[in-house]
């Protein structure tokens, strides 16, 4: 399962997200095949297979993945990144050279 939040499933469902960047451990494989959700215990939005996995620092999102991720810019998706993970973190700028899981996704199916 994947989580995201509402804004972006239309986005997916369009095929203009393919992409999405993650803190923590790496939970994801190439090939496997997720539910789509937007609340731990909700009902599905879609079915995304995993097309790739790797890591690198936040601010050294390119300007292709930041249209990936569903936005116009890389300052536009920063923007967003910072509001949906860092918000209220007093220290947030110490994010944006940390490490982030970046995972490409294709969309198996809508959830019906």
């Amino acid at each position: 399962m994947i989580l995201f939040k509402p804004q972006h499933v239309e986005k997916i469902l369009r095929g203009e997200k393919t992409q999405t960047r993650r803190l923590g451990k790496k939970r994801w494989n190439v090939g496997a095949v997720h539910q789509a959700k937007t609340k731990l215990f909700g009902e599905p939005f879609a079915r995304l297979r995993i097309t790739g996995v790797r890591q690198e620092p936040l601010d050294e999102i390119s300007e292709e993945d930041a249209r990936r991720e569903g936005y116009a810019n890389s300052h536009e998706y920063l923007g967003a990144f910072r509001k949906i993970n860092l918000a209220g973190a007093a220290d947030a700028h110490r994010y944006w050279t940390q490490l982030v899981w970046v995972v490409d996704f294709e969309l198996v199916k809508e959830a019906t």
